[in-house]
């Protein structure tokens, strides 16, 4: 079966095609800036599974039917544009920056060092560069996308198909669903959403741009229980 996740309505993530599915922190240093990915389990393989989409389950990541009894709204918002027709560009001397804004899931790998964006501006430092280049490869929503200055090739993560269940240890919250290595996304409608190599799908069931992530999981201090991740 070709893996894809299909977005049903007012429901679950249906999860087709044997696409592994594991655990991912952001780990973050001593001033509490997120600085690297720590993966963890790997949940059973399964060829088909449910991902919750309402926040309301007892058996997180996966959906137990709370949807329907939490009468859970999960209207997609998202543009269908392609991402590059929502993004601003920074430009930079060796390096520039596409910036989908929309898609922000507030990951905040972008703050380290001076963040991104200045980074980018000063990429003719080589040190500036290398940063500004692990920054947006580290951003799991794909929000921020370098781009090499000479080639116009967008510099991104190799990923092969995979979703990640994220915990966010410095904010002590649950993050979102990471979809990883270009796996198609359908709508509740039919849509096909522009195939990307990394996506952020929300989990907490709040975001106000439905699929994707928005970062509402951190005001609403989102928790799907796991107390192994000691959030």
């Amino acid at each position: 079966m070709a893996k894809k996740i299909k977005v049903t309505k007012n429901g679950p993530y249906l999860v087709s095609g044997n696409i592994p599915l594991d655990k991912a922190q952001i780990i973050g240093d001593a001033e509490g800036t997120p600085t690297k990915w720590e993966f963890g389990e790997n949940f059973p393989a399964q060829e088909n599974y449910a991902l919750c989409r309402c926040g309301q389950s007892k058996n997180k990541p996966f959906c137990d039917g709370s949807h329907i009894k939490a009468n859970f709204d999960g209207t997609e918002t998202a543009s269908r544009k392609p991402c590059l027709d929502q993004s601003e560009t920074t430009i930079g001397p060796d390096l520039d920056l596409v910036d989908v804004e929309p898609l922000c899931a507030i990951a905040r790998f972008c703050h380290r060092a001076g963040d991104t964006w200045t980074l980018t501006e000063h990429s003719d430092d080589p040190k500036s560069k290398a940063t500004a280049i692990q920054e947006a490869c580290d951003c799991p929503s794909g929000r921020l996308i370098a781009r090499e200055k000479q080639t116009g090739k967008l510099i991104e993560p190799e990923f092969t198909p995979s979703i990640s269940v994220v915990e966010d240890t410095v904010q002590k919250v649950s993050g979102p669903l990471w979809a990883k290595g270009g796996i198609p996304i359908e709508a509740a409608d039919g849509f096909q959403y522009e195939v990307r190599n990394r996506v952020t799908l929300c989990r907490c069931g709040r975001s106000k741009n439905k699929p994707y992530c928005d970062g509402t999981h951190i005001d609403i201090k989102f928790n799907d229980g796991d107390k192994s991740l000691n959030i």
